[in-house]
């Protein structure tokens, strides 16, 4: 028999999600996976070739782009699933119109934080079209474009998150449901 396939968000999170962005993640996640194991592949090579004395030099290249990729899918997917740039530990502890005062506010930061990398990586992406990579001669710029796309993703994932906060309330069904009678007062 078929083991059921597990959902690619947590249960206690989905009040926080919209699941027209679950496929979304889903492609980061794997795109992810993907990078990192090019990046894997392309350093054994290049450390291969170069110990038989046959170095290719464009692998560096290729390294340093599964390696740039590979980190901005992840930061998407990690601000989707909350695994950092959030203080956690801080408002886990607080109930009512505090804690969701200081969750809009965190959300808030990366938010602004992902609105920066959209400008800044964009610049960043089109003065890239002047600058090239030896030995390839390729534009810096296919390094650059993660950055404005990853912000993009960020500011969408903590949007989303915000949005449902306040219709939904940012404490887990679960949580909310074990929180003791005096933190109700924080």
């Amino acid at each position: 028999m078929a083991e059921p396939t597990r959902p690619i968000v947590a249960q206690t999170d989905r009040h926080l999600k919209w699941r027209a962005l679950d496929g979304l993640e889903h492609a980061l996640m794997i795109a992810c996976g993907v990078c990192l194991a090019c990046f894997s592949a392309s350093v054994f090579a290049d450390v291969l070739t170069r110990e038989l004395g046959h170095p290719w030099l464009w692998l560096q290249e290729v390294t340093m782009a599964f390696f740039t990729y590979g980190v901005f899918c992840g930061t998407a997917v990690a601000t989707r699933r909350q695994d950092h740039l959030q203080l956690s530990a801080l408002t886990n502890a607080m109930r009512g119109l505090t804690r969701t005062v200081f969750e809009v506010f965190n959300r808030g930061v990366v938010l602004a934080v992902g609105l920066a990398m959209v400008f800044y990586g964009a610049e960043n992406f089109l003065s890239g079209f002047s600058s090239f990579r030896m030995p390839s001669m390729t534009p810096i710029a296919y390094l650059y474009w993660p950055i404005p796309a990853c912000g993009a993703l960020v500011a969408l994932f903590s949007l989303e998150q915000i949005v449902n906060g306040l219709r939904r309330g940012f404490v887990p069904a679960t949580q909310a449901s074990e929180a003791p009678a005096h933190a109700a007062a924080i």
